[in-house]
């Protein structure tokens, strides 16, 4: 196991307490093709320096739907360190580098740090999304920067559950939630510049609207087509395939 080389190029002054806090959590450092080689603090691994943008490490972005087949947002709230502000799918953060979290067998590692991060970010209690519901569709290598001090670059792990839960939202991680239907999340991105539009009216609410670069990817390229077969997704072939979006 090797550990990356520290930096401290990038210094946390003036960020929120809670979020420079968490930037010490280890993150599962791994090659293009997913295998571990290690571990590093969150913090480093998201780093842009003169030497790498980012460390590629390991990441989950859960889609949760409630009964209805509605897909809970989120809007992150602005004290996150990287894309502050941004809509988002229900769930997106890291498993961490100790056991319950490394293990890789059916995925379980990754799918207890969601139940994790949905109770951690959302409140919602891990009894209402038991590990044995989430369904592992596929692995995204993307990278991203939010500015000129922080970048993404992940192994995406997308996970999709439907259920009905109670939310308890941690402001210091989420500014705002909402469920969608198709059409509404196609409304949103509409909104947000993602289609091209000569409308004026909609010139400062594109400004304002903002989505993160790996919702917009996974929208783009899978999203649809999962929706379409969500009630039998427990039957949608499992895809090892890793799709690098760089």
């Amino acid at each position: 196991m090797v550990e990356a080389n520290k930096d401290s190029n990038t210094s946390l002054d003036g960020y929120d307490e809670e979020q420079i806090r968490l930037m010490e959590e280890r993150c599962i450092l791994v090659d293009t093709e997913d295998k571990n080689i290690g571990s590093d603090t969150k913090k480093n691994c998201h780093m842009i320096t003169k030497e790498r943008d980012g460390i590629l490490h390991r990441a989950f972005s859960v889609f949760l739907f409630d009964l209805e087949g509605r897909l809970l947002l989120q809007q992150r709230a602005d004290e996150k360190i990287t894309f502050p502000n941004y809509f988002t799918n229900t769930c997106c953060s890291h498993p961490l580098s100790f056991p319950a979290e490394i293990e890789e067998d059916g995925q379980i590692g990754v799918k207890k740090a969601a139940q994790r991060k949905l109770e951690h970010e959302l409140g919602i209690p891990k009894e209402q999304v038991p590990l044995e519901n989430f369904k592992y569709l596929t692995r995204i290598h993307y990278k991203s920067a939010s500015d000129e001090k922080w970048i993404e670059h992940e192994m995406d792990y997308i996970l999709i559950i439907k259920a009905k839960v109670d939310l308890n939202v941690n402001p210091n991680e989420v500014k705002s939630v909402r469920y969608v239907n198709q059409d509404e999340l196609k409304q949103l991105f509409v909104d947000a510049g993602f289609y091209q539009t000569e409308d004026i009216s909609k010139q400062k609410q594109q400004k304002d609207l903002l989505l993160t670069p790996w919702f917009q990817l996974i929208y783009k390229n899978f999203l649809t087509k999962w929706w379409n077969q969500l009630d039998t997704i427990h039957s949608v072939q499992q895809d090892d395939t890793i799709h690098h979006m760089l």
